[in-house]
């Protein structure tokens, strides 16, 4: 039985920076198509899963644009939305010379945070297994964190795996002030968590108890990125790493993206319901992370955002080389 991927959340414009750094050297910014969730559902299909995007464009070339990249690329978009009422959100994206991102949004409002609790549609959850995924974009507003917490309540009614990848963009937020308690609400809804120790130290001033706490809270599987530093995962009775390979690193717009779609893939391998989740043992959850870690590292070495996304070839190969 195929296992549905669901991501919902922003898809938007990428401008990305030819990375001119140098003093009168010009900096120039090339589109690509983009989004956290909308490259997780292309990372996703690019493996080869049943990979859907949930969320709402503009009525606009760019949202236009989008919606045929995502097609182009697997994705299936019988539940994306598109508006007249706000304009497809813009992101430029510049780069300094280790390939390190910094981002400036126009977003707001943009028609991504139109989406209602009401767009929902219970078919969508109607298949027997299922992911259904969130990161943390979608709670800058009330509206849409009631549009959020009202996918999880119909992802868990159908007893789907729940993931978020906290994906903190601090600049996002009203005066740039995250609201940490209802972040930290949203993220412990999940099976699955993916963030990093740098998102963690926002939300709390000790993130190895923030983790503790989430999985006594009936987080199953929390997985903690930092940088090229090992990725560590944690349940709440064994915790391991897997160490990161060294790579050529072009741009690491979408490493993250690129990760938690491998790690939706294999979750969606692996069974696609709470249950499997929860049952997972300490060698196939290492096996988990190792493959989600070698689609990051793939990605890096490519520029943009769905272009860089490995297919499941890459990933192999990427795997033999660790």
């Amino acid at each position: 039985m195929t296992t549905k991927i669901l991501s919902f959340g922003e898809a938007l414009i990428d401008f990305l920076s030819n990375g001119a750094i140098k003093k009168g050297e010009l900096e120039t910014f090339t589109k690509f198509p983009g989004g956290a969730p909308a490259n997780v559902a292309v990372a996703a299909a690019l493996l080869g899963g049943d990979s859907h995007f949930v969320g709402q464009v503009g009525d606009d070339a760019f949202g236009h644009f989008l919606k045929d990249e995502l097609e182009g690329y697997g994705v299936k978009t019988d539940s994306m939305l598109m508006t007249s009422d706000a304009k497809t959100a813009l992101a430029f994206v510049s780069l300094d010379e280790t390939g390190e991102r910094s981002f400036e949004f126009y977003r707001n409002p943009s028609a991504d945070m139109l989406f209602k609790s009401e767009d929902f549609s219970s078919a969508w959850f109607e298949s027997a297994k299922g992911v259904f995924h969130t990161c943390s974009n979608t709670l800058t507003d009330e509206n849409i964190t009631a549009a959020t917490m009202t996918g999880i309540e119909l992802a868990k009614a159908a007893n789907w795996v729940v993931s978020i990848d906290v994906n903190l963009r601090t600049n996002l937020w009203p005066n740039n002030t995250v609201d940490t308690a209802r972040v930290i609400t949203w993220m412990q809804t999940a099976d699955v968590v993916k963030a990093s120790l740098e998102e963690l130290s926002v939300l709390a001033s000790d993130p190895y108890a923030l983790i503790q706490e989430s999985l006594e809270k009936g987080v199953a599987v929390f997985v903690l990125t930092d940088g090229s530093n090992p990725v560590r995962y944690y349940t709440s009775t064994d915790k391991g790493e897997v160490q990161t390979p060294k790579v050529d690193v072009k741009d690491t717009t979408a490493a993250g993206d690129a990760f938690v779609g491998g790690l939706l893939y294999q979750l969606a391998e692996q069974g696609g319901d709470r249950a499997s989740v929860q049952s997972l043992s300490q060698a196939q959850l290492h096996n988990i992370v190792r493959f989600a870690v070698a689609c990051g590292a793939d990605s890096v070495t490519r520029l943009g955002a769905y272009p860089s996304l490995p297919n499941l070839e890459q990933v192999e190969a990427r795997l033999t080389q660790t």
